[in-house]
C-alpha cells in the first residue's frame, strides 16, 4: 500500500486524550440509558427508536462511531511505527475479524429449524438469511465491518478520507434505489442499517478521524472556530439533505386510501415519482422544509417512509451525516471541559477505557434484571430497575478496572 498519509498522530502524542475516554463513557452510559429505559412504556418518547427521525437514542451509535473512528486512527500509526506497515495492517485485520467472531457469539439466534429433516428442506441460504439482516448485525458487527471498510484509508490524507466518506455514501443511496431500502425496510426488518449500513456508518467514523488529526495535529491548542464551524455544517447538511422528505407527504384527499394506511414504505422511496414532484409545484417554501432533528414526523398516512427521512434502522445519510456533526459538536464540548478545563467524571473513565466489555456486561445483566419488571410497569418502578441495573453493570466494570482488567479486540 502506498503511504500517502499525514503525520501519524501517535507520533506527536503519547498520553491518553482524556476527552476521548469521557466522550466514550458518556456513550456507554447513554447506551445503557436507552437499550434499558426503551423496554417501558413509560419511557419518554425521546429515548426509544423510532425509524422515522432522529431521537436522543439515535445518537448514542454515531458516537461510538465517531469514538471508533477517532481511536483508530490515533493508534494505528503506533502500531505502524512500531511494528512496520505490514505487520500493523495484518494484525489490526485479525483483531477486526476476531470482533466479527465476538458479535456472531454475543448474538445469539433463535433455533433455526425443530428437526434435522426441517433443517434440511430450508437449506444453507435460508437458514443463514434472516440472521445476517436482523440478529448479527448490531453494534458490534457494525463497528467491526464498518473499521474494516475504512482501513485503506486510515493512513491517508484528509482529503482521501472525505473522498472515500463520499464515495461511500453515495454507493449507499445508489444502493438503495435499486432494493436496499425496501429491502432492510422489510420483515425481517434490519438493525441499525443491516448488512450494507457501513458505508453511511463510514460517515461518523471518518469525521472521527478527522477530529483525531485536529486535536493531535495542532500546535498547542487547538483552534475551537473551525471544529465548531464544520459541526454545524455537517449538520445543516444532514437536516437539508432530510428536508427530501417532504415529497413524500400525502395529500389530504388520499389519506384515507386503504392503501396508503397498509403499505408504509413510498413505492418509489430514493427519487420520487414525477406525481410526487408536480404535487409540490406551487407549495410555499416552508413545505418543502422537513422537521428538524428530534421532531416526530408525521405519521405513515400523512408522508409515507422513505430514505431521505433519518432512520437509524436504515442507516439514511441525512441521519449520519447530522449525527456525525452532532458527534463533532459534543465531543468538542468534552475537548474544552476536560483537555482545557481539567474536569473528568469518574464514572465515564470507568465506562469509557473499557467499552467493550461494558457493552458485553450490561446485556447480561439487562437479562438478569428485566424479568423482574413488566412493560406496563408505573415509571418508579421502571426507575427503580434502571438505576439498579446501572449499578450492578457499573461495580462489575469497576472491579476490572481496579485489577487492571480491560478487553480489547
Amino acid at each position: 500500500m502506498t503511504d500517502t498519509a499525514s503525520p501519524a498522530p501517535a507520533e506527536k502524542i503519547r498520553k491518553r486524550i482524556v476527552s476521548l475516554d469521557q466522550f466514550r463513557g458518556y456513550t456507554v452510559a447513554g447506551m445503557f440509558l436507552v437499550n434499558y429505559m426503551g423496554f417501558f412504556v413509560v419511557c419518554p418518547v425521546v429515548l426509544k427508536h423510532h425509524n422515522t427521525y432522529c431521537s436522543y437514542a439515535d445518537t448514542i451509535m454515531p458516537h461510538f462511531m465517531f469514538a471508533v473512528g477517532f481511536a483508530f486512527r490515533l493508534t494505528f500509526g503506533r502500531r505502524v511505527q512500531t511494528e512496520g506497515a505490514v505487520s500493523a495492517y495484518m494484525r489490526v485485520v485479525r483483531r477486526l475479524l476476531g470482533l466479527v467472531l465476538v458479535s456472531l457469539i454475543i448474538y445469539r439466534v433463535s433455533p433455526i429449524a425443530k428437526t434435522w429433516s426441517e433443517l434440511q428442506s430450508i437449506g444453507m441460504w435460508d437458514a443463514i438469511s434472516g440472521p445476517l439482516k436482523r440478529n448479527w448485525f448490531q453494534t458490534l458487527m457494525h463497528i467491526a465491518v464498518t473499521s474494516l471498510w475504512i482501513v485503506p484509508v486510515i493512513r491517508t490524507r484528509a482529503s482521501i478520507r472525505i473522498a472515500y466518506m463520499v464515495f461511500s455514501a453515495a454507493a449507499h443511496v445508489v444502493l438503495s434505489y435499486y432494493f436496499y431500502f425496501t429491502w432492510v425496510n422489510s420483515p425481517p426488518n434490519g438493525i441499525d442499517g443491516g448488512p450494507l449500513g457501513f458505508l453511511t456508518w463510514s460517515i461518523p467514523a471518518i469525521i472521527g478521524t478527522l477530529a483525531c488529526d485536529w486535536i493531535v495535529e495542532a500546535e498547542g491548542l487547538p483552534r475551537i472556530k473551525p471544529f465548531l464551524f464544520w459541526s454545524a455544517v455537517l449538520m445543516l447538511l444532514g437536516w437539508g439533505i432530510s428536508c427530501g422528505t417532504r415529497f413524500y407527504d400525502v395529500p389530504v384527499a388520499d389519506q384515507t386510501n386503504p392503501e396508503i394506511q397498509t403499505h408504509k414504505l413510498a413505492p418509489h422511496p430514493v427519487i420520487p415519482d414525477a406525481a410526487q414532484i408536480k404535487a409540490k409545484q406551487g407549495e410555499p417554501f416552508t413545505a418543502y422544509l422537513a422537521e428538524p432533528p428530534f421532531v416526530k414526523p408525521p405519521a405513515q398516512e400523512q408522508r409515507q417512509w422513505n430514505y431521505w427521512m433519518m432512520s437509524q434502522r436504515a442507516g439514511t445519510i441525512s441521519y449520519l451525516v447530522f449525527s456525525a456533526g452532532l458527534s463533532l459538536f459534543v465531543y468538542l464540548l468534552f475537548h474544552l471541559a476536560c483537555d482545557r478545563g481539567n474536569w473528568h467524571l469518574p464514572l465515564f473513565r470507568t465506562l469509557g477505557t473499557n467499552a467493550l466489555v461494558a457493552y458485553i456486561l450490561h446485556d447480561l445483566v439487562m437479562e438478569s434484571v428485566k424479568p423482574f419488571a413488566t412493560k406496563d410497569c408505573p415509571a418508579w418502578y421502571a426507575w427503580g430497575s434502571f438505576i439498579l441495573f446501572f449499578w450492578i453493570t457499573w461495580l462489575l466494570v469497576r472491579h476490572l478496572e481496579k485489577n487492571n482488567i480491560h478487553l480489547k479486540l
